[in-house]
């Protein structure tokens, strides 16, 4: 575990309210809308990808709010039908995750969960996924980084 000060980001993005099964049915649908529109209002995308979850639950039925978001340079340039949006920084906790998606849980957000538990420090609520490198939900190697905010 390591504690970061995030970067601070304007993303484009779009909001739901969903279960953990379904992140992946959303994401693979709102991705490319977003970045369609944004090549249509002629912006070039940042990377990485960022994945926004406010009370990640700890199961797969329970609800929580996901928001899908794409950095882009400079907020202004933007006037497209979905959400533009300021990702201030936050103290977060951090975890790179190394390897395919189905070990995300096991080997990348349980230990980081783990040692946040162990610590002094608290859980603020929002958490971050950032997807460094991926290459498609079959891929054997994923570089995603997983950012647990922390509380004051």
């Amino acid at each position: 575990m390591k504690i970061v000060e995030t970067q601070d980001l304007w993303v484009v993005s779009q909001s739901r309210r969903l279960t953990i099964p379904q992140v992946k049915g959303a994401a693979s649908e709102v991705c490319p809308q977003i970045d369609a529109d944004l090549k249509r209002s002629g912006i070039a995308a940042n990377d990485p990808w960022i994945f926004v979850s406010y009370n990640l639950p700890k199961n797969g039925k329970t609800f929580f709010n996901w928001r899908c978001c794409r950095p882009i340079p400079t907020p202004s340039a933007y006037d497209g039908p979905f959400d533009l949006l300021h990702l201030e920084p936050i103290i977060a906790a951090t975890h790179m995750h190394l390897g395919p998606m189905r070990t995300l849980f096991s080997q990348g957000y349980a230990p980081l969960v783990k040692a946040i538990d162990e610590s002094r420090h608290e859980f603020s609520g929002e958490s971050r996924e950032l997807y460094h490198h991926y290459d498609g939900p079959k891929a054997g190697y994923h570089k995603i980084e997983i950012q647990f905010g922390l509380a004051y």
